[in-house]
């Protein structure tokens, strides 16, 4: 195995891990949504708190599961002419698609973003509510680092996508 490869096994298995523990936050999400809805409804009591931590979970687990579902070819793809292509031909797609349009939406992504949540750094930027989450700068985070997973994923797309083409690894 070659230090490509190896770089690439490194962020799958990241991605696959992080992917694990994100689905955690989707059950608690749903838990708190339920929470939410009982004390509101049967005990009369609202949590501007809990709401919004909803939204966070949200967030995080679109953000931060998004890498785990490039990994396992989860996205959204127009398969007019990809579902009946020979391997090679998936791997050439795959290598232009990342180095194309994947790298560049996150670099452009990332770069336009990063004012916005140093910003929001800079000021400890909190709910605009009196009791919600005094940490949005937190959410915020979760934009910046999604670029920066999704290119990683993006480049072990590319090194597995040229060892198939050079014969040395099978197609998924």
């Amino acid at each position: 195995m070659n230090a490509l490869t190896r770089i690439a096994r490194l962020i799958d298995n990241f991605n696959q891990a992080l992917g694990m523990s994100v689905a955690w936050m989707a059950m608690l999400m749903v838990l708190v949504q339920f929470a939410v809805v009982v004390l509101r409804y049967i005990f009369g009591y609202g949590s501007i708190f809990m709401q919004e931590s909803i939204l966070y979970l949200h967030g995080f687990v679109f953000m931060l599961g998004a890498s785990y579902a490039l990994l396992h070819d989860g996205h959204v793809r127009v398969d007019i002419f990809y579902r009946e292509a020979s391997p090679q031909t998936k791997a050439k797609i795959d290598i232009f698609g990342v180095l194309f349009f994947l790298i560049p939406v996150c670099t452009a992504l990332f770069i336009y973003v990063l004012p916005y949540v140093q910003n929001s750094w800079a000021q400890l930027e909190g709910s605009n509510e009196t009791s919600g989450i005094p940490a949005r700068f937190i959410l915020k985070t979760a934009i910046p680092v999604f670029c920066v997973l999704m290119s990683l994923q993006g480049v072990s797309i590319v090194i597995h996508s040229l060892n198939v083409l050079a014969g040395r690894e099978a197609p998924k």
